[in-house]
């Protein structure tokens, strides 16, 4: 997926003719590298810490925010009072604008559980063809859909136990169909109406999502490209598996 973006945003830095800076050597690169060294170490806490047990994903984030929040006042001094009520606002608003997303889309997936949508979709999906190729298909056309409207964490509780014994009955493998699944619902993360990530962009970088739309449409064509690869070619995401056996 990194390389179809890295293709897609060349492009598009060559159509419109962006500026390029020449390269500023080996030593800057390295200097920049230890500069920002403590701030990646944010990462490390919040994946590491769920990765290994120590915290919950809620408690890591939390850490992570009080690690970050002392970071910029004691090591790199950028946050003074009036930049840390500024953040604080700002958080505050993106995540209740997140949240309130969050919050409807957990609802209308009780819904489609309750009624039991996912299972007649996949009754229908099934009643259509059983050739491979067709029914992958019909899978990520579904789970593109649902992840336009639905949380991802709801899609995947829901979708998981629906799809995998079909995929597996198909030969795929379950590596291959869990990669798969976070493909198509990061990418409707990214889509809306729902699509979590566009809000909290849009709302960061404080501009209207139809605007955002117009531009960013050639990196879809490109997560579009990845997802093809990893449908129907099993070593792009197997590979790194069977390196641990």
């Amino acid at each position: 997926m990194c390389v179809c973006l890295a293709v897609a945003a060349y492009f598009i830095a060559i159509k419109h003719n962006y500026p390029a800076e020449k390269f500023p050597g080996w030593q800057a690169v390295f200097a920049a590298s230890l500069a920002a060294i403590p701030g990646l170490i944010t990462a490390v806490i919040i994946v590491g810490g769920v990765l290994s047990g120590v915290f919950t994903v809620t408690e890591s984030g939390a850490f992570g925010a009080i690690y970050a929040l002392l970071l910029t006042y004691f090591v790199y001094r950028s946050l003074d009072w009036e930049g840390f009520k500024t953040s604080v606002i700002s958080a505050v608003r993106t995540t209740a604008m997140v949240m309130v997303l969050i919050g409807f889309a957990s609802s209308f997936a009780y819904l489609l559980a309750l009624y039991q949508v996912p299972d007649k979709l996949s009754g229908f999906m099934l009643g259509i063809s059983e050739e491979k190729i067709y029914v992958l298909l019909m899978i990520n056309i579904m789970l593109l859909v649902l992840g336009m409207i639905m949380d991802m964490a709801a899609l995947i509780l829901i979708c998981t136990p629906i799809f995998l014994p079909i995929v597996k009955d198909l030969g795929m493998d379950p590596h291959q169909f869990g990669i798969m699944l976070l493909v198509n619902l990061g990418l409707g993360l990214c889509t809306p109406p729902v699509g979590t990530c566009l809000f909290v962009g849009c709302a960061v970088g404080r501009i209207k999502i139809e605007e955002t739309l117009k531009t960013i449409w050639p990196f879809y064509l490109a997560i579009l490209a990845a997802l093809i690869l990893v449908t129907y070619v099993p070593a792009v995401s197997l590979f790194l598996p069977s390196l641990f056996g």
